[in-house]
């Protein structure tokens, strides 16, 4: 069964209650029980004690976090925190739950099960830390299986195998599972049936194929056509807010008046491209070198002599796995990272010149927009404080009132309101967040911003929402785009031309009807192919 419904719905908190991981439960729940059934007893879950409760934690119902980094313990081995659950809930010698250990990480297909044993969480990647976290929900063979957005940040490809490994591992261990998410598109193809959850409230359940073929809540079918769609090429997206402000909004009208001809492309891409690039890499080569106590260690290439040109008004998309370099390139373009061998080109004078003359200049001219907003904004400073601050270093208004009225004028542009000047960061919804990053940038009144994962954290409503004010932003400050994603249907969305990067070597490059359409290279398929719904 799926649970999905925007962030703040109430879908974390119902599989938390569950678990009992809610403190005070028995004393804070308002009204309502929660019954478990087990060998045909019928057992009150609200009233059980924290140590009742903890026999049945992972031996009853084992749950999958959203963020593993932060639900695994980083001081200790990825296999002794698997061994501690086994320990704590299984009747099994020190050599059996260590051995139960290496089968697990077999049975969840991670590569090398003695060395991730052995590893520390930052040692793996993100697909692999998932695998990790799924390993310990199963290592007590519990009967219900709560998967918690397990798959969010993850690239397409990695989430699509982590679903099918769920799937897999559900069937075979002929367990119940409560998948939550924010996607529909995503659980279409692992729930039998679907729970649509809004402000608290289930507005509809049904089976898989039913809700598909007739949603009948505005929600559900603001859900549905918020994502972007592969086969329509439209000019901006559906938000919940159009369907639940208008009872009679028709998707179809929406799509028919809102889809771009491919004469209107034409005469776009005419005017780009006839232009000289505002951005020109040439022969960029990245390398990190594991240093050690003896002197150089092993030498890793992030980015292998990439070259690419970038003009006046485009929207870029940079796409890949994770560790195919989309972030190094990005650093390396804003000079957060110094690239070993190359060149970077901006407005035709090399940046290296820029820097020495003006560094200043060159910083204000390109900006970042960052994938997580929670941690790129400063907790301890307001979020006037944070957009003045910017303004003052690069020496934008001349007075701290001038500043603070461009402040304003600009949290307005973005969607919010000229009252949150004076709040704090946690006072905030995460789109609100990604909002007031992308305020920051616009700032400093750049030329290109570079947007690293900036939607991909967020609910598709608020994704959708985001990507259209962007889109609105560079039509009125006339801006250039970077956007670096693992989501291929956005990118298609939100871009004129797409770069497909693996192992730091561009693949395939063209526009996106072409990639879609006709894809060159079998990585670059298999990216297409592991969208969800695709």
């Amino acid at each position: 069964m799926a649970l999905v419904g925007e962030s703040g719905s109430g879908k974390s908190v119902t599989s938390l209650t569950a678990m009992q991981l809610i403190p005070n439960l028995a004393t804070s729940l308002d009204s309502g029980e929660i019954w478990y059934y087990k060998d045909g007893e019928k057992i009150a879950l609200h009233h059980l004690s924290e140590q009742q409760m903890q026999a049945f934690r992972s031996k009853e119902i084992a749950m999958i976090f959203q963020e593993p980094m932060t639900a695994l313990n980083p001081s200790m081995t990825c296999g002794n925190q698997i061994f501690e659950v086994i320990n704590q809930h299984l009747n099994l010698s020190k050599k059996a739950a260590k051995k139960r250990c290496f089968d697990l990480f077999e049975t969840v297909e991670l590569p090398d099960p003695e060395r991730i044993y052995s590893a520390y969480p930052h040692q793996l990647s993100g697909g692999q830390k998932q695998r990790v976290m799924i390993a310990m929900a199963l290592s007590c063979e519990p009967k219900i299986l709560i998967a918690d957005e397990p798959t969010t940040a993850l690239d397409v490809t990695v989430q699509k195998e982590v679903l099918a490994l769920i799937k897999r591992l559900q069937k075979k261990h002929e367990m119940a599972c409560l998948f939550i998410s924010h996607d529909l598109e995503l659980v279409r193809e692992v729930a039998d049936t679907i729970a649509v959850m809004q402000n608290g409230v289930i507005v509809e359940y049904k089976s898989t194929k039913e809700l598909f073929e007739n949603p009948t809540h505005p929600y559900t079918k603001a859900l549905l056509a918020c994502r972007p769609n592969l086969n329509k090429n439209l000019k901006s997206l559906a938000t919940v807010s159009d369907f639940l402000e208008n009872p009679n909004f028709d998707i179809n009208r929406f799509y028919q008046e809102n889809t771009l001809q491919p004469e209107e492309v034409q005469i776009h891409r005419n005017s780009l491209y006839r232009k000289q690039p505002i951005l020109e890499i040439k022969q960029l080569t990245k390398e990190y070198s594991t240093n050690n106590f003896f002197g150089k260690g092993t030498v890793i290439p992030a980015l292998d002599t990439i070259s690419l040109d970038l003009f006046k008004g485009e929207s870029l998309g940079v796409v890949g796995e994770s560790g195919c370099g989309k972030s190094t390139l990005s650093k390396c373009i804003v000079q957060l990272e110094k690239q070993t061998v190359g060149d970077i080109l901006f407005s035709g004078v090399s940046i290296q010149e820029l820097l020495r003359q003006d560094s200043l200049s060159y910083r204000k001219s390109i900006q970042m927009i960052f994938q997580d907003p929670a941690s790129a904004l400063n907790p301890k400073m307001k979020i006037g404080a944070t957009l003045m601050e910017v303004m003052k270093v690069h020496g934008i208004g001349e007075s701290s009132t001038e500043r603070q009225q461009k402040a304003e004028q600009l949290l307005c542009k973005v969607g919010l309101l000229a009252e949150h000047f004076n709040r704090y960061p946690h006072e905030f919804s995460g789109g609100q967040k990604q909002r007031i990053g992308i305020a920051r940038a616009l700032a400093l009144e750049p030329k290109i911003i570079i947007c690293d994962e900036s939607v991909s954290a967020l609910d598709v409503s608020v994704q959708a929402q985001v990507l259209n004010l962007l889109n609105e932003l560079k039509d009125s400050f006339g801006l250039t785009y970077i956007f670096i994603s693992h989501d291929l249907s956005v990118v298609k969305h939100f871009c004129d031309r797409i770069i497909v990067l693996n192992n730091g070597k561009i693949e395939e490059e063209g526009f996106p009807e072409e990639l879609f359409e006709n894809p060159q290279s079998d990585y670059t398929r298999k990216l297409i192919e592991a969208i969800p719904g695709n």
